[in-house]
C-alpha cells in the first residue's frame, strides 16, 4: 500500500516495514534518531542495544552502548567529522563518542543534578545542537528551563531561560537546533511554541506550535526547519488536529507543509507520540516515537508497537 505525505516541493512516501530488525530484537522506545555524513541513520533507544546503525535501506550495520547509559536515553547529535554526541536524562550528562562507540569526553557530572529550577547545567537535560564554530547548545530540561552554551573545548560559557510562559522563558525546553548560522530555535515544548534566539541568547521570536517536542536543520542544501509535534494532553485525548504531526517550515517559520493523521494512531498515515526527526542526504525523514510508553505499555497485553519510521521523499 503505498502512503504519500505532504505537498507541493515536499511529498513523502512512507517506506513500509522499515528497518529490517534483527530476529528477536527491538527498539522498545526509539528516543531519537540522526543522519552521519555517509547516510547512516543513527537510533538512540531506551532497550537492550542503546545505539544502533542502519543504512537507507534499513539493513542493521552496528551497534553499540549495552549497559552503558540510564534507560533514560534522550537526544543525539551528530557532527559533521561524524563523532556523535549523546545525552542522557536520567545521569544529567551529554557525551562525546567516536563512531566505534569509544568515549571521548563528557560534560557535566554523571548521577549529580543541578537543585531543581536553579538554572545550573544539568537537571534532565533533553537535546544538544552545534554551531558552525563549534559552540555547543544544550537545552535542560525537565529538571531545568535553561538552555546552556559551551565553547568547543567543552568549557561552559553562559545560560539564558528561565521557567516562565513570556519570550525568554521556558517551560520544558525539549530541543534545539541551529537556525542558520547565528540563531538557535528552541523546542519549548509546554509553553506550545518554538524560541528564536541568537547564540547569544536574545529573543528574536516565537512562533506557535501544538507542544514541539523536536526540531532539526534539513540536510546539506535543505535550509528548512522539520518539527515533530507531541499529541494533546490527556484531557483533549481524541480531539482532531492535535499535534501527532511533522511540519517542515523555512528558518522564519513559515509552513511549506505537513503530515501526519488529524487522528492519532497505528495507521500508516498516523503517529502515536513523535518524539524525535531526523533528514537523510536525499530529504527522507526519520521519525522516531515513544510509542511504547504513550501506547503499547497500556495495552492488555502489553506490546511492542511501531516506534521508528521512514519517509522517502519523493518530490522537491
Amino acid at each position: 500500500m503505498s502512503v504519500i505525505v505532504g505537498s507541493g516541493d515536499c511529498k513523502y512516501e512512507l517506506v513500509d516495514s522499515w528497518p529490517s530488525m534483527p530476529r528477536y530484537w527491538e527498539f522498545t522506545i526509539a528516543s531519537d534518531v540522526y543522519v552521519n555524513s555517509k547516510d547512516e541513520i543513527h537510533v538512540f533507544s531506551r532497550g537492550l542495544h542503546p545505539l544502533t546503525i542502519w543504512d537507507k535501506d534499513g539493513n542493521f550495520i552496528s551497534s553499540w552502548g549495552e549497559g552503558t547509559f540510564s534507560n533514560n536515553e534522550h537526544g543525539i547529535y551528530i557532527t559533521k567529522e561524524d563523532t556523535i554526541w549523546l545525552v542522557d536524562s536520567w545521569y544529567h550528562i551529554a557525551t562525546e563518542h567516536n563512531p566505534d562507540g569509544t568515549l571521548i569526553r563528557t560534560i557535566g557530572n554523571k548521577l549529580q543534578p543541578s537543585e531543581t529550577y536553579n538554572g545550573l547545567p544539568f537537571n534532565m537535560p533533553t537535546g544538544l545542537t552545534i554551531s558552525s564554530k563549534g559552540d555547543i547548545f544544550i537545552s535542560d530540561g525537565y529538571g531545568n528551563s535553561r538552555v546552556h552554551r559551551y565553547d568547543s573545548g567543552g568549557n561552559y560559557t553562559k545560560s539564558w531561560g528561565q521557567p516562565g510562559s513570556l519570550p525568554g522563558q521556558f517551560s520544558l525546553p525539549h530541543n534545539i537546533a541551529m537556525n542558520g548560522s547565528d540563531k538557535v530555535t528552541v523546542a519549548d515544548r509546554e509553553n506550545f511554541r518554538l524560541q528564536t534566539f541568537t547564540i547569544d541568547g536574545e529573543f528574536v521570536q516565537q512562533i506557535h506550535s501544538h507542544r514541539p517536542i523536536a526540531i532539526i536543520n534539513g540536510n546539506g542544501s535543505d535550509t528548512n526547519l522539520y518539527v515533530a509535534e507531541a499529541g494533546p494532553p490527556p484531557v483533549q485525548e481524541g480531539v482532531r488536529r492535535l499535534g501527532r504531526r511533522v511540519i517542515v517550515m523555512d528558518r522564519d517559520g513559515n509552513e511549506m507543509t505537513r503530515f501526519g493523521d488529524e487522528f492519532g494512531g497505528e495507521g500508516h498515515d498516523q503517529f502515536l507520540a513523535p518524539h524525535a526527526i531526523a533528514i537523510d542526504s536525499e530529504g527522507s525523514v526519520y521519525v522516531a516515537e515513544v510509542s511504547y510508553t504513550a501506547f503499547g505499555s497500556q495495552q492488555d497485553p502489553v506490546r511492542e508497537v511501531t516506534s521508528l519510521r521512514k519517509w522517502k521523499r519523493v518530490s522537491g
